[in-house]
């Protein structure tokens, strides 16, 4: 008989007690029964090849994009946020993923390599002279949500709404109230942002989606507004939480920081590492259309499961030394960006996002410090997102 873990708060906390948590579960069971916020019961996968079968099998539905499911979200603003691929099955979701995945390829994010550099620069230049900067706000967040809204074609001076939205939509626990105003404010402006494409459109892939949704391939508009939705949070939190994990993750490593500055030729690696060590998002979420067994646990038809990608990518079983930061790691097949048809579209511009930053970071600042203890950070509360709320260094 599986025991319940009566209490899973430590998935709202630090990572500091989540990853303590973790160890603790993975040495019993890689598939847990645990108590939801709302009080059922749900499923909590914490084993590397479970999560790797529960993230790949056609049995397994995606919700880790359904905001405010069963929360009472007016319908149209409920259809308007989560009518996209995540939360879509073949066909609809290769029809979906097929619209966007062309702007997405490994070659057309080299092409964008210029530009994310220049905005680095740019990021980096307006940090110098000074001695200390939160580096969240100063470069981890304005670097991708400027990167992203200008694929998209969303005006600059808009960014700073459409990440107090997304960070509010991917928050934990929060009063439904918060949760329907912020859904409500960022489905209004988008629906106006859209319209304003269909009047002058431009070369954006906002621009590119609305012919689209006007042509053959019939996008509805609850799709259109979702894919927005989707791409906007995917393309830019994600990142977010890659190069402030990564920066924390080298400050409290000394010995694999001063390696990093030596051997510039490691970076990619130590992206891989850093995307498995502390990875940007904490958990998928799924549902079972019928029972599942998962590495020898049976889980039911209707229920809950939380994939724990942060989890599984420290298990000691798949990662020699799972719990160690090893930027030359060899084999480094986690899953930060998922597994299956579900891996994340956006990992190519990820991945060179956070090269750049980290790279750039590292050659303008030699002497890069944290600026208060590691232990006294705060992590953002999200059962989805991994991230810090904001990471203040010393960069002289």
């Amino acid at each position: 008989m599986i025991e319940v873990l009566q209490s899973a708060d430590f998935l709202l906390a630090g990572a500091p007690q989540r990853h303590a948590e973790y160890v603790r579960l993975r040495g019993t069971s890689p598939v847990h029964l645990i108590t939801l916020q709302s009080g059922g019961t749900g499923w909590l996968v914490t084993g590397y090849e479970a999560a790797r079968q529960a993230l790949a099998d056609p049995r397994l539905q995606g919700r880790t994009g359904a905001v405010g499911d069963r929360r009472g979200l007016p319908e149209d603003v409920r259809l308007g946020m989560n009518s996209h691929m995540l939360n879509n099955d073949p066909p609809d979701h290769t029809r979906l993923r097929r619209l966007v995945s062309a702007a997405f390829t490994r070659r057309q994010m080299e092409q964008m390599r210029p530009r994310i550099q220049q905005v680095t620069d740019g990021l980096l230049d307006a940090m110098d002279g000074r001695d200390e900067v939160d580096l969240v706000e100063a470069l981890a967040l304005p670097l991708p949500i400027r990167v992203i809204g200008e694929m998209l074609g969303v005006p600059e001076e808009d960014s700073e709404a459409f990440h107090g939205w997304t960070e509010t939509l991917t928050a934990s626990a929060l009063p439904l109230g918060h949760l329907s105003g912020a859904a409500t404010e960022m489905i209004g402006y988008v629906r106006s942002l859209l319209e304003r494409k269909r009047r002058r459109p431009r070369a954006d892939l906002l621009s590119a989606l609305v012919a689209v949704r006007d042509g053959d391939d019939r996008l509805s508009e609850h799709e259109l507004t979702s894919m927005v939705f989707l791409l906007l949070i995917a393309g830019h939190e994600t990142t977010v939480n890659l190069i402030g994990n990564a920066v924390l993750a080298l400050l409290t490593h000394p010995r694999q920081l001063t390696r990093l500055r030596a051997e510039a030729e490691l970076l990619p690696a130590a992206v891989e590492e850093f995307l498995r060590y502390e990875s940007p998002v904490q958990a998928a979420l799924r549902f079972t259309t019928e029972a599942v067994e998962l590495d020898g646990v049976t889980v039911p038809a209707g229920s809950v499961v939380i994939v724990s990608l942060l989890a599984a990518n420290r298990d000691p079983a798949r990662f020699p030394d799972g719990d160690r930061l090893r930027l030359d790691r060899a084999d480094n097949s986690h899953l930060a960006f998922g597994h299956g048809i579900h891996h994340c579209l956006g990992a190519p511009l990820a991945r060179l996002e956070g090269a750049i930053a980290i790279g750039s970071l590292l050659a303008r600042f030699p002497r890069l410090r944290l600026a208060v203890p590691a232990e006294e950070l705060d992590w953002r509360v999200s059962l989805v997102m991994h991230g810090l709320a904001e990471l203040p260094v010393r960069l002289r």
